[in-house]
């Protein structure tokens, strides 16, 4: 998997930025062992260069890492380069993905719907440019936020991130949407994977919206008093609606819980104001149920978007703004099994922390579509994350010529 999806990112395309004098290791060979530590659970440099070492000759010979990669090394490459630079190469593999008829599925929707959402990582460190400096005393230790929109395709069950960009230090997600979601559309321009823009309330504008519709797709943002005419208007038409009127219900078993969730839709703030394009407005009540039935607690999302209600059934719309949620669990993955906010390699420069967490998400990628297209589905259930991991590091480090030729084969 590593040999074939490696080479689908071309990380040997990646321009080098270093001084032709003095380079022993080619640029290539440095971010694949980058990626190749991610996947098996490396939690720092040191623990590339320990993986490296103990590489079995025949994983050397098919990841094309001869040798062991110093750790210091691999960090002054990772320094000089920058985020952009790399954004191509998660492109590349999910184009790679789209090609062998990977990413068709759209389960339970009728085209694809991809999810943004921002993201930040604390590091004792700030440039103002890619960490935004968080400390406002002189006495206080010094504290940056480096921040990140992350778009993942929520309608694929693998959930693959497919591009991520760097939000600048001088403005927030509300600022940073255009540039994301621009970058998306022309990195897979002529590829149909989405239609469907979702983002939380963090990007809610009436200047996102119309970008979105500017670029020929449809969004669904989230809503809430940021834009308080339309909250007010919302509440006054789907908040005072029971149960007996909702357009669509599920439920769900989660531990010892029952989790009831209904969908209400109402087309009746149709070119609101000055929104023209927005055709349904949608709430979504979460209620959960103890194992005796009492309440123990519910809850109250709403939504916009510029799809008709008729666009969509009822239990479509309800599948698509749980959806929306599908990036905040690509987010828990980066932070609970790549443990990205607690060991992001390098914390002294930004730039090169932000390096990482595109290469964190190329990884990420190469993982989850191998989790749930390649993998045979009786076994997707049951492989954690963390498993997943472990089993490719005990692949790089105990795979012999025979085990790769015969899978290969």
């Amino acid at each position: 998997m590593l040999k074939k999806r490696l080479a689908e990112a071309r990380l040997d395309e990646v321009p080098d930025p270093r001084d032709r004098r003095g380079r022993r290791w080619p640029l290539g060979t440095l971010l694949r062992s980058a990626v190749a530590g991610l996947v098996s659970g490396a939690q720092g440099l040191g623990d590339v260069e320990r993986t490296t070492a103990e590489l079995t000759p025949a994983v050397r010979r098919q990841l094309g890492i001869r040798r062991r990669v110093p750790d210091t090394t691999l960090r002054d490459a990772l320094c000089k380069l920058r985020p952009y630079e790399l954004r191509p190469n998660l492109h590349q593999v999910v184009c790679a993905a789209h090609r062998r008829k990977a990413l068709s599925v759209a389960q339970g929707l009728p085209f694809g719907m991809v999810s943004l959402d921002g993201k930040g990582t604390a590091v004792p460190s700030a440039d103002d440019f890619y960490a935004q400096r968080q400390t406002s005393s002189d006495s206080a230790a010094l504290t940056g936020v480096v921040r990140t929109v992350t778009a993942t395709l929520t309608s694929h069950p693998a959930r693959p991130c497919i591009d991520v960009a760097t939000i600048p230090a001088r403005t927030n997600e509300m600022g940073a949407f255009e540039s994301a979601l621009r970058g998306l559309v022309e990195a897979y321009d002529g590829i149909d994977l989405f239609r469907l823009v979702s983002y939380d309330a963090g990007a809610c504008s009436l200047d996102n919206a119309g970008l979105v519709r500017q670029l020929g797709l449809h969004y669904l943002f989230g809503l809430k008093s940021s834009q308080p005419a339309l909250w007010r208007e919302a509440n006054l038409v789907l908040g005072s609606l029971g149960p007996e009127q909702a357009a669509a219900t599920t439920e769900d078993v989660e531990y010892d819980c029952r989790i009831v969730r209904r969908v209400y839709l109402t087309p009746v703030i149709e070119g609101f104001g000055d929104w023209t394009h927005l055709r349904t407005v949608l709430r979504v009540e979460c209620v959960m149920l103890d194992p005796r039935g009492a309440v123990r607690s519910t809850d109250n999302r709403y939504f916009l978007s510029s799809l008709p209600p008729s666009r969509l059934s009822a239990a479509q719309w309800l599948l698509a703004a749980r959806r929306h949620w599908g990036v905040e669990t690509t987010h828990q993955i980066l932070d609970v099994t790549f443990h990205e906010d607690d060991h992001p390699w390098i914390e002294s420069n930004p730039r090169a922390t932000a390096v990482v967490f595109v290469l964190r998400r190329i990884a990420y990628t190469l993982l989850a579509l191998w989790r749930f297209v390649t993998l045979r589905a009786d076994e997707q259930p049951t492989r954690s994350w963390r498993a997943i991991l472990s089993d490719v590091c005990l692949a790089l480090l105990t795979a012999t010529e025979i085990q790769p030729a015969a899978r290969s084969g």
